[in-house]
């Protein structure tokens, strides 16, 4: 079988060869595994810091592809939308998921094995149990002083 990610154009792990600020757009964007916990809203405690993931997703949000719906022209529709950058992960890395390979690279911590770069395939996030595919309900739905009903955990 040959390797999916090279056919992207990208280098075979180039996530261990080189630092977050070098990555190319293509590389960075490569590094999302499409699990979809980035897009839901969270809560947080302002005595603590402490950070609570609900189970209330973006409007943009498409439940079954854990994808954003806009990508390209999400700030359009949700302008507080954080786009993450090298620059910008020190100052939201408290909130970003756990398993989320930019807060792990950042950290300098390895990839998990069913992330899609080492498996080759984007559904092994899904296979594993990770990522927040028909998990959630829009946030159109759920009026906001009623996330506190929905928190979760982080599925790991």
């Amino acid at each position: 079988m040959s390797d999916p990610i090279s056919r992207k154009g990208l280098a075979p792990r180039f996530w261990e060869r080189k630092r977050l600020d070098a990555l190319s757009d293509a590389e960075w964007e490569a590094l999302c595994d499409g699990c979809g916990k980035c897009c839901l809203n969270k809560l947080e405690d302002e005595e603590t810091g402490e950070v609570a993931l609900t189970r209330v997703a973006c409007r943009l949000f498409d439940d079954s592809t854990c994808r954003c719906a806009q990508y390209p022209i999400r700030h359009q529709f949700v302008p507080e939308c954080i786009r993450l950058t090298p620059d910008s992960i020190a100052d939201h890395a408290y909130w970003l998921p756990e398993t989320c390979a930019y807060k792990l690279l950042w950290e300098r911590k390895p990839l998990f094995d069913w992330h899609p770069l080492i498996s080759g395939t984007p559904e092994s996030v899904h296979e594993a149990g990770v990522s927040m595919r028909n998990r959630t309900v829009p946030e159109f739905e759920i009026d906001e002083d009623d996330w506190e009903d929905h928190i979760i955990e982080e599925p790991t």
